[in-house]
């Protein structure tokens, strides 16, 4: 009797030891088991928030013309192609340049009365902007030997001079007109010529060109591709009623040229 009791008692005691030891790994490595409790939670919510339908089956794309069920993403290779604009890209705005011959460099050809050539010739350019304005074109007036004429690149200059004040013969009436030789500036050289005539009646001389219209010196100044013409409006003695009384004649005649070569008339 007492050999199991003691045998009861060593068990007791066992247990005892092994529930303390259990408790004492369990105390000790408490962080360790929370992490893995956790751990283990967060799985189980990850795999029953992403669980398909009660139903047992994946979710389906349906294609509208085949009505083909998909289980999985699809990639398809398309072929390299431009890339074409939703809009056309907008030109940017029109850009005349009118030099004031003479202007801020001397008086040019000068009447005994004291009218001088860059009067005239200012007189003219402002009411060619003027008009040019008026129609949406922008305009730029330039000096003479205006810094800007270098590289500038717009639609086309135009250089507004007239000839001079002495009289010659009754023959030393009309005007001039010489495009540059560097640009293309034929259709310019050609609408200003018609438009001019047009507009003043006046007689047009293409065999009276001088040296310095033809290598005009705002042709070589210009960036490559810009048309230009070089105009002498008429004499200044002969004709001087149309360039200052009528002067506006001469403008129109200059402006609708411009306007032509635009396209715009």
């Amino acid at each position: 009797m007492r050999y199991n009791i003691d045998i009861m008692q060593r068990e007791n005691q066992d247990i005892a030891t092994n529930n303390f030891f259990l408790w004492r790994f369990i105390v000790q490595n408490m962080p360790v088991l929370l992490f893995l409790l956790l751990a283990a939670g967060g799985m189980m919510a990850t795999y029953f928030f992403f669980t398909p339908a009660a139903n047992g089956q994946a979710s389906a794309v349906v294609l509208p013309d085949r009505q083909v069920i998909l289980s999985g993403p699809i990639f398809k290779l398309l072929p390299a192609r431009a890339v074409i604009q939703r809009f056309a890209q907008s030109l940017p705005p029109t850009r005349i340049a009118i030099i004031s011959g003479h202007m801020n460099n001397d008086a040019g050809a000068v009447c005994d009365d004291g009218l001088t050539e860059a009067q005239v010739n200012l007189d003219i350019a402002l009411r060619v902007a003027e008009q040019l304005r008026e129609r949406g074109v922008r305009v730029l007036i330039f000096a003479e030997f205006d810094p800007r004429l270098t590289n500038f690149s717009g639609d086309a200059l135009i250089s507004i001079h007239a000839d001079s004040c002495n009289y010659v013969n009754d023959l030393a009436t009309g005007f001039k007109i010489s495009p540059s030789p560097i640009s293309d500036s034929e259709t310019l050289y050609n609408c200003v010529e018609s438009e001019y005539e047009a507009a003043t009646g006046m007689t047009f001389h293409a065999n009276t060109i001088t040296p310095d219209m033809a290598d005009y010196h705002a042709f070589r100044e210009l960036a490559v591709g810009t048309p230009a013409i070089i105009i002498e409006t008429g004499f200044m003695n002969l004709d001087r009623e149309m360039l200052t009384v009528n002067a506006e004649k001469p403008a129109t005649g200059i402006a609708n040229g411009i306007l032509c070569f635009l396209g715009e008339r």
